[in-house]
């Protein structure tokens, strides 16, 4: 990465405005500002960013330096002013000119004083921010509801309010030689693999871009690389529960500041199909809720490559199943009809994310009706196609990370044309390659599909049944390699 050669602080206070001037832009960006001002017969100036400084604490700050006298401040002027005459919590010192830019930008202000070689850095700054609600794609009908939002300092108070551990750990860094995104890793030492923890550090330090304009998904797309595998090998929540919850047992998460979402690793296939409904009910209402969870993810991968196997080879099928097929052909083959509607249904999704609130309902109408009778009506789909499409995306919906549902998708077309191509051995071959893909995919060194593959009977069991929450201070085996009686 780029190394950023230290500027000195001069005692000479032009000299410092100069630099500082030049730098920030002052005179050049209308939010940048810079307030020269004499108190206690010393020049002073204050740098900050139009919008990012509370005027209040600002003001109070002038106030009380306006009471100083020329004494007050001799023969310790820094020691003074930081330990006395400026009453404020989140107050440093620094020596170097470019880490003044650097901090101003992100959001407190700079006091530089004439005669001290150093630049005071007074952390009195504030974020527009939204209030915590409860996330669209995470609902749950009993629980909390509150989520994370786009300020890194309210996500990690969200965290730690419901993480109260000593050795919680919130560690700073900077992703993006321009942006300078603020990144936090969060885990909790007694329980993460420091080996994991080191790893993910130096990942994130050789980031090596000008900023990550998507943030969390940019800062994901440099630390798991697999461009070309659509499986995630990191979860995303905006809830703190989820987050808390991960963390007890022994997961990272990696707060970017401007996002909602939360990056959680080390995860496995498994993680990205439980969601925190089950945890608000009784263990076997939620060890329901994961069986029909299950079910549905299988047949929104499978449901459609089987039936379109069985409907261009019924010899498969037999005899009491024979009615499963179209009754009517439509007028253009299956395996267009299935691509079609595939494709319908992302056009769909999209739609509806670009169609405001009210308008939504007639939105859906108009593809129940308008399109998918119209089609049916004259021949171009036939009503088994929308059905059992229609099932499996139900089951894509009820996928809980939306990562996930996305991969499966992609999974279905891939099964459905392998299907088309070379019937019921283009189905095998698939599914047996993309099983052999999990297999060796891994996620900061966890096996994927862990516990199944490597086979562990404690967890995988967990993994299917919802365990009681006197249960639960089992932490994963496969986190802990030092310790393995966690």
């Amino acid at each position: 990465m780029e190394q950023k050669i230290e500027k000195k602080i001069s005692t000479n206070i032009d000299e410092n405005i100069s630099y500082l001037k030049e730098e920030l832009g002052v005179g050049k960006s209308f939010d940048v500002l810079q307030l020269e001002v004499e108190y206690a017969d010393r020049r002073m100036a204050f740098y900050f960013i139009d919008g990012f400084v509370k005027d209040d604490i600002l003001h109070l700050l002038m106030k009380f330096l306006a009471k100083i006298s020329p004494e007050d401040l001799e023969p310790q002027v820094l020691h003074n002013l930081l330990k006395t005459y400026i009453p404020y919590v989140e107050v440093e010192a620094v020596d170097d000119l470019e880490k003044v830019v650097d901090m101003v930008l992100a959001g407190p202000t700079a006091l530089v004083v004439d005669g001290i070689n150093k630049v005071i850095l007074i952390d009195a700054r504030t974020y527009p921010a939204r209030g915590p609600e409860e996330p669209d794609i995470e609902r749950v009908v009993r629980g909390s509801r509150d989520g994370y939002v786009e300020t890194l300092v309210f996500n990690t108070a969200l965290t730690r309010r419901r993480v109260r551990d000593k050795t919680l750990r919130m560690e700073y860094m900077q992703v993006g030689r321009r942006s300078k995104t603020d990144v936090v890793i969060s885990y909790i030492e007694d329980i993460a693999d420091p080996d994991m923890v080191k790893e993910l550090k130096d990942s994130l330090a050789k980031i090596d871009t000008d900023g990550v304009p998507m943030a969390e998904k940019s800062i994901e797309e440099y630390i798991s690389g697999r461009h070309w595998n659509p499986f995630p090998v990191v979860r995303y929540t905006e809830r703190p529960d989820t987050a808390a919850s991960h963390l007890y047992e022994g997961h990272i998460c990696i707060i970017v500041d401007g996002s909602p979402s939360v990056i959680i690793t080390p995860v496995t296939y498994w993680h990205h199909m439980q969601h925190a409904e089950e945890y608000r009910n009784k263990p076997i209402i939620g060890s329901y809720l994961r069986f029909v969870r299950f079910v549905a993810v299988w047949a929104s991968i499978f449901l459609l490559p089987l039936w379109y196997l069985f409907v261009i080879d019924p010899s498969l099928l037999p005899n009491r199943l024979s009615y499963i097929g179209p009754n009517e052909e439509g007028q253009i083959p299956l395996i267009l009809q299935f691509l079609f509607v595939e494709v319908g249904i992302d056009m769909l999704r999209m739609a509806a994310i670009h169609t405001p609130s009210a308008l939504a309902t007639a939105l859906g109408l108009v593809a129940a009706l308008m399109i998918g009778q119209v089609a049916v009506e004259v021949g171009l789909l036939t009503n088994e196609v929308i059905l059992y499409l229609s099932i499996a995306a139900l089951g894509t919906f009820a996928t809980p990370s939306y990562e996930m549902s996305l991969a499966n998708r992609l999974v279905r077309i891939l099964l459905l044309l392998l299907t088309a191509a070379f019937h019921q051995y283009g189905l095998i071959i698939g599914t047996v390659l993309i099983f052999f893909l999990l297999v060796k995919m891994k996620s900061f060194g966890v096996p994927y599909l862990w516990p199944f593959i490597p086979f562990n009977l404690r967890a995988f069991i967990d993994v299917l049944f919802r365990a009681p929450i006197p249960l639960k201070d089992r932490r994963p085996r496969i986190l802990h390699p030092k310790d393995p009686d966690r």
